[in-house]
Formats: structure tokens, C-alpha cells, sequence
């Protein structure tokens, strides 16, 4: 959809760039014109020549049109409120200064947590696009950064969280909504685990295939209809249902470890959280490691990080199985465990959290981040006064506890779910309104504004991000990358 400032910066881009005429001497006459049947078949020639390339301009100049709207926000001198920015605006982005909002006003357009905070002009820009708020996200999105569509499907919740990708086969593990809107599970039916294979996901964007998550749509065009037969037939399909054993109830959250899958699930009914290795590679054989605290179930496990350094595994818990109806009530306080692989030694490295939910580490392992979810509440509802905060910690160097515990940042729209950190320090979390990055500070400098819920997001190589939004996935090109898997 091409928006109204766009368009007005294609429309002066065309009359900026003009058709030059050339005068020439030629017959002005019909008698001069009879008497030089040569120099009227020239000028035929010309004519004909000259609607050629007048054609071509416009065909072009209404492509370049075409291109930009359809990336949702484009490059351009202004940012949302007019004025012109102190640094150039990649395509698919859009400035908003934090001056133009800092004053609303007593009649002004104030909101609550869940209306999406799209200040000035850039209320008229169709998502996905970049919103920059200060120029230090130049540094995570480069001079050409793009977002787009993998995958949806508008009735199914298939992609809530657990992303972690496999560099091997490039494909993206995820799981599905556990006991929430659209989710299709609840006390009697498990969450789905899927895949996607990013190397086709990429060709079916750049040959503009819209992928469904049960069917491939697409053009009636030779090349969509060829990408179509490629995306059916071959043995790399894009999106597959991974089969786990009945050991892997409610997935919701996942990290790399030593060339495997390790995910925590939620639990089901009676049925245990737990911490499950999976091979990557069909049959997927499963394995549980952990599913108790010394004889104790958990509530129901949310997500999960190996510490960069030593290796140890980190996991939180929280409620929201009891919340969204598919788990008992809580038996124990939400808080973060410490799970070491080598001497099976479980223990509570923090606690006085709301509903502790993403977990995550700076790269030289001194820092962890955890996500506190407490103004969503499932069955409660949502509670604006209740925490929706990133908290940081320093990690005891001797015993790994958390300690000195602050507030990290606090997100305007939604709560902050899954979070990763990229190798310069900087944080990404899942939120109402997409994924939203902070710098190693706190101060939000963007967001990759979807329009829509992101709950999780993981790099997938250098410069790649994938985002599940729920009904979607998204990929995003950008500058930044994540940290290097090794270190996991």
C-alpha cells in the first residue's frame, strides 16, 4: 500500500528528473514535409523512438513507486513529523524523534499499553518498517536493512516461540501458541513444533510467494508458479511439523546446546515442565533431562539459556500454565533455576519475580537479563500497573547467583517476552507491537515495528534475525549479528 508521504516524495522525484527535449531542425510544414519523404520517415522513426523511451521512463518510474510502497516505509530526507533528520533513513524506516513527542499536550492523543505508539505521519505507514529513535540504530540496521513475510497463516498461532536455528540445514525450530489465542492446545491437545527451511523461505520472498503454513499460494506467473512445484515437490519443504514423543508437552521455549535442541516445555495437565534434548535430524529422538526440583513439579517452564562461559543451563518458571488453564496451580514461587549438565546440580539463582519469563546473557557471561510478564495475566487479564520489565543482573563470577538486581528498561506496548542479546551488547525482547532493541544501557533506540505481537526472535547467521509474530514469521536483513553459537 503506498502511503501518502511516499507518494509525494515519488511524485518530486519524477519532475526533478524530467524529459529532456532536444530542438532540431526538421520540416515544419506539410508541403516541406511531402517534398522530404527521407526526413518524414525519420521523423516517423524519431516519434516512435521517442514514445519507446518515454514508456520505459514511466514503466520504471512506476516500479521504483511500486517497490517502495510495497516495503511499508521508505528512504527519504524527512522523518515522521516533517523535519529533517540529523542522518540519512534507510529504506523501510521511518525517524521519529523523541522531541516531536515529548509534549502531547492536554488534548493530545494519549493511549494505553495496547494501542501501538506510531507517532505523526508514520500512524499512516503500513507495517513491517523500522522505527528509529535515535541514530545509534543506524549501527543495528546498516544502510540497507529489509523486513519481510516468510510465512502465515491468520487462524493458527504456529509460531509463539523456542526459535533456534540449526546452521547445518539452515531451518529454524519453533513452537506453537501453548494454551493462548489461536494456539489449537489447551488441557487436552499439545502445542505444535515446526520448522522452516530459511533457504527456500528466502527464495519464495525475492520471487514474491506468499507461503501459508499448511499451503504454498502464490502467482499464476511462470516464476511463482515454478517456485510453486519447487516448494511442493521438493525434499526441502519449507515449513514441517516435527514429531516429538509424548515426552515434550507444551514447548515454549529453546536454546542451542552441543549440536542438539534443548527445549523446556510447559507441561500438560498432570503431566511434568521438563527439559528435553532433541536431535535436530529426523527421527528427532528426544530425551528428558530434567523434570522436578528435588521431587517437586515445576509450575510450567518458560525459557531457557546456556550460560556463554561455563555451560551451565539457565531456565525460568513461571504460571502461565495454570493461567491459560492447562496446568494445576503453582506450586512453587516463579523464579530462575541453575541446572549444571555435568553434576545434574539444580538451584535457584533468583527470585521476587511476578511471572519470570525470557532469560538471556551478555557474551562474556557477566550479565543476565530477565524478563518480568506480570501485567499479562491469562485468565486475570491484563493489569497495566503490574511489571512488564527487562531486569539485569550481575552473575556471582564463584557461584552463578544473580545478584544486584536493577531495572534494565520497561517496554511502552505489551510485555516483553523472548529476548536475545547481539554481539555489541545490545538487547531484543518480543513485544505487543514487534520486537523492540535496547542499547547496552537501557535507552530504546528502535523497533521492528510489525503491527502485530512478537513473542520470540533468534539470529539465524550473520545479519539475519527471524521473528515469530504468532500468525507470521518474519525475516529481517540487518547490520547487527547475534552472538556466536560456540559460545552457547
Amino acid at each position: 500500500m503506498m502511503v501518502p508521504r511516499r507518494a509525494e516524495a515519488c511524485k518530486g522525484s519524477a519532475s526533478h528528473s524530467g524529459v529532456h527535449y532536444i530542438k532540431t531542425s526538421q520540416p515544419t510544414t506539410k508541403f516541406e514535409q511531402a517534398q522530404n519523404p527521407d526526413t518524414n520517415a525519420q521523423q516517423a522513426s524519431n516519434n516512435s523512438s521517442f514514445v519507446m523511451v518515454c514508456v520505459v521512463i514511466i514503466s520504471a518510474f512506476i516500479a521504483l513507486c511500486a517497490v517502495e510502497s510495497a516495503s511499508g516505509a521508505g528512504s527519504g530526507s524527512e522523518n515522521a513529523n516533517g523535519t529533517s533528520p540529523p542522518f540519512v533513513v534507510p529504506s523501510q524506516s521511518v525517524f521519529l524523534d523523541p522531541h516531536s513527542f515529548a509534549v502531547l499536550g492536554p488534548d493530545g492523543a494519549f493511549r494505553n499499553a495496547s494501542q501501538f505508539f506510531t507517532p505523526g505521519a508514520s500512524a499512516s505507514i503500513a507495517p513491517p518498517y523500522f522505527q528509529i529513535f535515535t541514530q545509534e540504530f543506524l549501527d543495528v540496521l546498516g544502510p540497507t536493512p529489509s523486513l519481510h513475510r516468510a510465512a502465515h497463516n491468520t487462524t493458527f498461532a504456529f509460531a509463539h516461540e523456542a526459535p533456534i536455528w540449526v546452521p547445518a540445514t539452515d531451518e529454524i525450530f519453533f513452537a506453537s501458541n501453548d494454551g493462548g489465542p489461536l494456539g489449537m492446545s489447551d488441557l487436552e491437545h499439545n502445542s505444535q513444533v515446526s520448522k522452516i527451511n530459511l533457504t527456500a523461505a528466502e527464495a519464495a520472498i525475492k520471487n514474491g510467494v506468499e507461503v501459508g503454513y499448511t499451503e504454498v499460494r502464490c502467482g499464476s506467473d511462470p516464476p511463482f508458479l515454478f517456485i510453486h512445484l519447487y516448494l511442493i515437490l521438493s525434499t526441502r519443504r519449507l515449513i514441517l511439523k516435527v514429531p516429538l514423543s509424548d515426552a515434550v508437552q507444551m514447548t515454549n521455549g529453546g536454546t542451542p546446546h552441543n549440536g542438539e535442541l534443548m527445549v523446556i516445555t510447559s507441561g500438560r495437565g498432570s503431566l511434568p515442565p521438563s527439559l528435553v534434548r532433541v536431535h535436530p535430524a529426523p527421527p528427532y529422538n528426544d530425551t528428558v533431562v530434567l523434570d522436578n526440583f528435588f521431587g517437586r513439579q515445576f509450575n510450567s517452564l518458560n525459557d531457557i539459556k546456556v550460560h556463554p562461559t561455563s555451560g551451565v543451563i539457565f531456565f525460568t518458571d513461571s504460571s502461565y500454565g495454570f493461567l491459560n488453564n492447562f496446568r494445576p496451580a503453582p506450586q512453587l514461587p516463579n523464579q530462575v533455576y541453575r541446572l549444571d549438565p555435568r553434576s545434574g546440580s539444580v538451584r535457584v539463582v533468583a527470585d521476587g519475580f511476578v511471572r519470570s519469563n525470557g532469560i538471556a546473557f551478555s557474551g562474556d557471561g557477566l550479565t543476565a537479563f530477565v524478563t518480568d510478564t506480570a501485567e499479562s495475566g491469562g485468565f486475570l487479564g491484563s493489569n497495566e500497573t503490574e511489571p512488564a520489565t527487562i531486569y539485569a543482573f550481575d552473575v556471582d563470577a564463584r557461584t552463578q547467583a544473580f545478584t544486584n538486581r536493577r531495572v534494565f528498561a520497561y517496554t511502552d506496548n505489551g510485555v516483553p517476552d523472548g529476548i536475545q542479546v547481539d554481539a555489541a551488547g545490545r538487547v531484543y525482547s518480543g513485544c505487543g507491537d514487534g520486537t523492540q532493541v535496547w542499547s547496552p544501557t537501557g535507552e530504546l533506540i528502535g523497533k521492528i515495528f510489525l503491527g502485530t505481537t512478537s513473542a520470540s526472535m533468534a539470529f539465524a547467521g550473520p545479519g539475519r534475525l527471524v521473528i515469530l509474530a504468532e500468525t507470521a514469521v518474519y525475516i529481517a536483513h540487518i547490520a547487527a549479528d547475534g552472538l556466536p553459537l560456540q559460545d552457547f
